[in-house]
This record gives structure tokens, sequence and C-alpha cells, in this order.
């Protein structure tokens, strides 16, 4: 090829080549990077939602501690519906460290680990360090696409969602991960592949523009010289697609869009057709195989349904075999099976849980999806993201999911988490006094040699806009790592000092309302289910000695009937066959003048006196009546009463209503009957 032609097709390429990304200062990510490890570390005593104990840390910590747990439905060896491997590595691989360093910090340190505090802290350190993952996958594809990344990690880390939900061993959490994940390699594909074929369609037009056989063999040897695009990475997305599938079955509303991309890269080229797209969706099918017959094997064996002697003895069939998200997807396909777990508009997705999860930066992507609506309907293309490009992958990726999971009738804030990733490479820009979509457009000069973007002045409402952001991300992201249910760990940690330090034959009862349900694996009981051996090999099982009565949301008059029947109980069974006990009963301050009225009322059946305050603990299902809350009324009352002690009075009105923000630790002592007391002092 002569001299010329090799500029010529040396500068067509270089001339695709995208920005080359500005070296940017990023303290301000490392200072919110490292304010999510302290907060793990601090630790969060915030409940976000039962399933970040219930689906991990209760169904794992059984099988490699000797303690009783109570394992899930969604566990169930007769029906599971979730798979065992994810939960096992994420709460596994820590606690199998936790229980190997345990001998040598309580050899060296007098310290051992077997405690709530590292039991939640052990996952969490794991989940933190995989949530830094997704960072990366977002400063990668900002570095690949010449974009500013600064602004992106930024917001990304300042999010209270990475700050809370993502350190936490939520199954969504994970999906956030690999969802990132998936939307790197698609679009590390999609920009080398753009690469290639370019470099494909400019060598065949030279080709067939050639006069010379000999210039003719030359460009068909540079195109045969081209590398392969077509399966890049398909092992691996595919890989990613099955583990997400087995974590949690709705992962396949997240993958829908990033694989499709996948799929249909360069289809608008000459070099790529349908041909093309069938082949690389038959070898994706392929590659997913190895990955699910794993997740099958590791659960038909975990719940039991396959076993080595049947192995052995080759007495395999269909039965054998369980497929988590198949039996996921028949319980989800009942209509009746989500009633028990709440009914909720379809919308709610749209309305609630985006600008909850999300705020500033949810509101704005909505309205951009609505501007592309209308835009479509007008038939102005022009305006819309091309379908091949980094904001068409981001768009749909955050736009298709939520719009599937807003099908299923049951729509929880926490189910569309993973959304996070493509909002804030579309739009944290818009945040700050940067460029929002125009960032991520290209736009060559009139010279055709150089790329260039189209420049938006920064406006007040932009710093309006990052002032809200932030301000609205560390309210919540403080009510949700430490005040939401926040009691119900510390209480945890309180009953397991008092199961240790009890005497050996006493039992511990304990009744709790409006809060959630205690993780039992924390409490580290003694293993009920177990058959152990004496030393004269004698079989024994332990007696259950902590028992516990949740009674959610029931009204306290029920709850007081229970405990009143529960106490008395007790106290037959200390009389007969002299088991000693103790009653505890957990409720938010907000509770505690009804409780107070119905034990008045009740006097002759049981008393009770305060044990214990744990603060902050907001429960939404039992908030403190706003009608004790006389700020107004002070307020109203400064012509009449003076500034001075209005203020005092609004001060102390705010202060009691503050302080029903707490969960109480009621102990309950069984009361004597006069009559028998009087025959027990004669």
């Amino acid at each position: 090829m002569s001299l010329k032609h090799k500029n010529e097709y040396r500068r067509s390429i270089d001339d695709y080549q995208t920005a080359a990304p500005v070296q940017r200062r990023i303290g301000l990510y490392w200072i919110l990077a490292t304010l999510r490890i302290v907060l793990t570390f601090a630790p969060q005593t915030g409940y976000i939602h039962p399933d970040e104990f219930f689906q991990s840390i209760e169904v794992v910590s059984g099988d490699h501690f000797d303690i009783d747990v109570y394992k899930p439905w969604e566990f169930n060896a007769t029906f599971p519906i979730r798979s065992m491997f994810v939960p096992q590595v994420v709460v596994g691989l820590p606690y199998a460290i936790l229980k190997r360093l345990s001998p040598y910090t309580f050899y060296f340190f007098g310290m051992s680990l077997r405690k709530p505090y590292f039991f939640v802290l052990f996952p969490r350190l794991f989940m933190c360090a995989l949530s830094f993952l997704s960072d990366y996958f977002l400063y990668k594809i900002c570095y690949m696409y010449g974009q500013n990344y600064r602004v992106r990690l930024v917001t990304y880390a300042s999010s209270y969602v990475m700050l809370t939900y993502a350190t936490r061993t939520l199954s969504n959490s994970i999906e956030l991960v690999l969802t990132a994940a998936l939307l790197y390699f698609v679009s590390r594909c999609m920009a080398y592949s753009e690469k290639v074929v370019l470099q494909n369609d400019y060598l065949s037009k030279k080709y067939s523009e050639a006069a010379t056989a000999v210039e003719r063999v030359k460009y068909y040897k540079l195109r045969a010289l081209l590398p392969s695009h077509s399966l890049n990475d398909c092992f691996v997305l595919a890989t990613i697609t099955v583990i997400g599938i087995f974590n949690r079955p709705t992962f396949v509303a997240f993958a829908f869009v990033p694989i499709f991309f996948w799929l249909q890269r360069g289809m608008n080229s000459k070099s790529v057709g349908f041909r093309d797209f069938h082949i690389r969706m038959f070898v994706f099918v392929l590659c997913g195989l190895p990955a699910a017959i794993f997740f099958i094997l590791v659960d038909s064996f975990y719940f039991g349904y396959l076993t080595m002697a049947e192995i052995g003895q080759l007495e395999i069939g269909i039965n054998n075999f369980v497929v988590t998200p198949v039996n996921f997807l028949k319980y989800n396909a009942d209509t009746k099976n989500l009633e028990s777990h709440g009914l909720h508009p379809h919308f709610l997705h749209f309305l609630v849980n985006i600008p909850l999860l999300f705020n500033v930066l949810g509101v704005i992507g909505l309205l951009t999806v609505a501007k592309m609506i209308h835009s479509g309907l007008k038939a102005q293309w022009l305006h819309l993201p091309r379908l091949q490009s980094i904001v068409g992958l981001m768009t749909f990726t955050f736009i298709i999911p939520v719009v599937l999971l807003s099908v299923f009738p049951h729509q929880e804030p926490r189910f569309i988490i993973p959304v996070l990733f493509p909002l804030v490479f579309l739009y944290a820009p818009e945040l700050s006094q940067v460029p929002s979509l125009d960032i991520v457009r290209r736009y060559v000069n009139d010279d055709g040699n150089s790329e260039t973007y189209s420049p938006v002045e920064p406006t007040k409402h932009k710093s309006r806009k990052l002032m809200l952001w932030y301000i609205s991300n560390l309210l919540l992201a403080f009510f949700y790592a430490f005040a939401h249910q926040g009691g119900v760990l510390p209480l945890v940690s309180h009953i397991t000092t008092e199961l240790k330090a009890k005497p050996h034959l006493t039992h511990v009862h304990l009744y709790t309302s409006y809060s959630y349900s205690l993780p039992t694996a924390l409490l580290q009981l003694r293993n009920t289910r177990r058959i152990y051996r004496s030393s004269s090999n004698h079989k024994y099982k332990l007696t259950q000695d902590f028992h516990m009565y949740e009674q959610g949301s029931k009204p306290l008059p029920w709850v007081f009937d229970s405990i009143a029947r529960r106490i008395k109980d007790c106290e037959e069974n200390f009389v007969v066959n002299r088991i000693p006990y103790r009653l505890y009963y957990a409720l938010p301050a907000s509770a505690i003048n009804e409780f107070t009225e119905l034990s008045s009322n009740n006097s002759h059946l049981f008393r009770f006196h305060l044990v214990n305050t744990f603060y902050p603990h907001i429960s939404i299902e039992k908030l403190p009546s706003l009608r004790s809350f006389g700020v107004l009324e002070h307020l109203l009352s400064f012509r009449d009463d003076g500034i001075f002690s209005s203020i005092v009075a609004t001060a102390k009105d705010v202060y009691e209503y503050v302080e029903q923000f707490r969960l109480l630790l009621l102990k309950i002592e069984y009361l004597v009957p006069e009559s028998k007391q009087n025959r027990l002092n004669k």
C-alpha cells in the first residue's frame, strides 16, 4: 500500500478516537469513599429491610456456627425460590474468615469476634468492597468515552444509596454491582466494535474503489488482519447474567437492555447483519450454560435433592434437580402470594420510589425521558439518543427495568437501586456547572479532524440542584444508617449480653411491637435442633431457653392480654417445675403512654419498669402523634405570654417530641394477687 493510502487509512481511524479525558482531581470522591468505609465500621444501626438479614446472615450463619437460626420460607427445602451460592459467598466467606480469626484475637487481645457487632461487620465489609467495583466500572466507562469522571464519581459516592444500601447484605445491592459490570463490559465491546466496524467499512469502500488488482489484494489483506470483535466478552457477559438471575431472578429486567445492545452492535453497518445477531444470541446462551449448571448442582446438593449416593447408584431423575429461578417465577406468578407481601399501584416506582431513592437525579431523569417520549411522538428523531450510542444504552437501562418491574404489583424502593448507575452517568453533570447529556455526544468540527462539545452556560438552578442533592442525601443517609428501626440492633446486643449473663436454667421471653424482626443469628442462641452426644455416648438435645413473640403492628390491648397470659403461664411453670424466667417487652416510646394506661386499668395483672433505652429509633409503623406537638399553639401565643416563655414552651415540646423516637425495653414482673400474698405472709 502506498504511503498516501496508509496515511489516509490511519487518519480515518485516528479521527474516530474518543476525546482523551481530562485528568481531574477527585479528592472529594476519596473523602466520600472513606465515609462509606467509616459508616460500615460505625456500625450502621439503621435497619433498612428484614431481607438484609433474613436472606443472607440468617440463612448462612447456621452453616458456619453451632447456633439456632431461623431460615425463612424462601430457603425452604420443599420449595426453595432463592439460590444458596451467592449468600454463601457474600456471608459465608466473611464468616469463614471470622471463624478462623476469632481464636487468635481472643488469645492475643482477649477479645472474641463472636459478637453481634462482628457478625454484622464482616459481611458488610465484603459488600462495601464489592460496592467499590461499581465505582471502578463507572470510572472506566467515563475514561473510555472521554467523559468527566470526577463529577460522576462524586455524585455516585455522595448518594445515600451507596452509603447505606450498597454496604448491606441485600440481594439488590449485589444486583447493583452486577448491573454496573454488565454496562462496563457492554460499553467496552460497543466502543471496540464500532472502531473495528468503521475500519472494516473504510477498507471495504477502498477495496471497491481500487483500480488495480494489486490494490484490491492489499485492502483485502488489511481487512483480514482486523481483529475479531463479534463475540468479545461473551462468556463474561453470559456468566454475569446467570449469576444475577440466580441471585435474584428480577435481574432479567436489568440485563435485558445491556445484552440487547451487545447483540446489536454494528447492525447499521455493511459488515454486520442479522446473521451475526443470531450467532451472538446462540453463543451467548451456550456460554451461560456452564454457570447455570453449576448453580443448579450447588442448589440441588444443598437442599438435599441430589446426593452422592444417588449419583453413585445412577438413580438420578429430573426430580433430583432444583432450579430456584423457576420456582421464584412460579411463586410470584400467583397474585395471592404477592398479597401477603403487600400490593401496590403499578405507578409507585415512578411517582414515589424513584424520587425517594434518587431525589433530584431521579426527577431530572424522569423529566428527560418524558421529553424524549414527547419528541418521539412528534417524530423529532434527532432529539433522541442514537440506539447504538452509550447515551442510548444508559437511557434504556434506566427506564426499561423500571417499566418491567412496574408490571408486578409488589414494589419496594430497593428493587430499583441498580438504575442509580445509568442515572449518574447520564444526569450527574446537571447537578454541577457542566453540560448534561451534551458531554456525552460528539460533535465534529468543520475541518473534520477534531471533536468538540457544545458549551452550556452554568445557571444558578444547577447549583441549587447540587445543594438540594447533598442536603437530601445527607438527611436520608442519617435516616437509613442510624434512625430507621435504629434500636433493633442495639436491642439484639443487649439481649445477647443478657443471655450470656443469666443463670443457666433461666428462660428469657421477649415481646416486640412495631419493629422489624430480630435476627436470631446475631443472638447466637444455642443449637436446639442438633443432637449431641455425651461422654458416655448418650444422645441429647439442648432445651430452648429464649422465646421471642413478635407482635408486629397488632393493637396494644391484644399485646397486653398476650403478655398477661404469658407471664401467668411462666409463673405457674416456675411454681410447678422451678424454672425461673425473665420477661421483657420492647416497644417504641411513642406507644408507652397507651401501654401505661392499659396497665393502670389492669394493675392487678403485672407491673413493669424501664430497663434500657435505645436511641434513635424511628418506627414508621408507630410515629409520635402530632396532636401532642404544640409548637404552633405556642408560636401563636407570643403576644399573650411573651416571647421568652413561648420559646421555652416550644423548645420543651420539640424535645419531648424528639424523645419519642426511642426504643424502650421494659421488664415485666408478675404481680402476686393480694389474697395469695396474705397467705404467704401468714
